[in-house]
C-alpha cells in the first residue's frame, strides 16, 4: 500500500535546461568593446578637419615627408632636407605617409592620430583585461583613456604624444605577455624593448620614464629563474638600443 500511495518517478521527463552561467558574457564583452571603440572613434575624429593644421611646425615637415623620402627619413622641415624638426621622425612618419596617399589636407594629417588614439583604447583594454583577467576593468580602463580630457586633445592633435602614448602601452603589453609565458618569455620581452626604442624615435627621453616599472616588474613576477631574468633584461635592453639608435 505504502508503495501505491508514493508518487512514481516518470524517468521520460526531461529536466529544464538551466542556462550555464555566464555563457552570454563573451558577447556581452565584444559588443562593449565594440561600443568603445566606435564610440572613441567619433568622438576622436567628429569635427576633426577644424583644428586646421594643427602644429604646423609638425605639418610643414609632414608635408616634406611626402614630397621627399630622404626628407621623410630624417624628420626634416623642408624637402631640401635642410634642417630637421626638434624631434626624432617617427612619429612624422604616419603623417607624411597619408598625405602621400591621400594628398595635403587637415583631415590626412590629422586621421592618423586620431586612429592612434582608438589604437590605444583597444591596446589598454587588452593589457589590463590580461592584468586583472577581468575584461570589464579592461573596458572601464579604455573607457578612462578615451574620455580624458587631455587624452582627447593629444589624439585630435598632430604633436608626438599619440603615437608615444601607444608605443608605450604596446611595451607594457609585451613584458606582460612575457610574464605570462615563461616559454617566450624572452621573445615578448625583446619585442617590448623595441618599442620602447620605437618610442624613444618618436618622442626620445620620455619613452624611458616606464623603463624602471617595466624592469622591476619582470624581475619580481617573471615565472623563470633568476639568472635567466637578468639575460632576457639584457637582451630587451640591446633590442631597445637597436630599435632607438639605428
Amino acid at each position: 500500500m505504502t508503495a501505491l500511495l508514493e508518487p512514481t518517478a516518470d524517468t521520460n521527463r526531461k529536466e529544464p535546461e538551466v542556462p550555464a552561467t555566464g555563457t552570454t558574457t563573451p558577447t556581452v564583452e565584444r559588443l562593449a568593446l565594440a561600443a568603445l571603440l566606435a564610440g572613441t572613434a567619433v568622438l576622436y575624429l567628429w569635427g576633426l578637419g577644424q583644428s586646421g593644421w594643427a602644429n604646423s611646425f609638425y605639418s610643414a615637415a609632414a608635408q616634406a615627408g611626402a614630397e621627399s623620402w630622404k626628407a621623410f627619413f630624417f624628420g626634416s622641415s623642408d624637402a631640401a632636407n635642410s634642417i630637421t624638426v626638434d624631434k626624432t621622425p617617427l612619429s612624422l612618419w604616419p603623417m607624411a605617409l597619408s598625405i602621400r596617399l591621400f594628398g595635403l589636407s587637415s583631415w590626412s594629417i590629422l586621421i592618423p592620430q586620431a586612429l592612434i588614439g582608438v589604437a590605444s583604447v583597444a591596446l589598454l583594454y587588452a593589457t589590463v583585461k590580461r592584468a586583472t583577467t577581468n575584461a570589464w576593468a579592461g573596458l572601464a580602463a579604455g573607457l578612462v583613456l578615451a574620455m580624458t580630457p587631455v587624452a582627447v586633445l593629444m589624439f585630435r592633435f598632430n604633436n608626438p604624444d599619440a603615437l608615444l602614448v601607444l608605443l608605450l602601452i604596446g611595451a607594457v603589453y609585451a613584458t606582460e605577455r612575457a610574464i605570462d609565458n615563461p616559454r617566450r618569455a624572452l621573445a615578448w620581452l625583446a619585442f617590448g624593448g623595441a618599442l620602447v626604442g620605437l618610442a624613444f624615435l618618436t618622442k626620445m627621453m620620455q619613452a624611458f620614464l616606464v623603463l624602471p616599472a617595466l624592469a622591476i616588474g619582470y624581475l619580481i613576477c617573471a615565472k623563470v629563474a633568476w639568472s635567466k631574468r637578468i639575460g632576457h633584461l639584457l637582451v630587451a635592453f640591446g633590442s631597445m638600443v637597436i630599435a632607438a639608435g639605428w
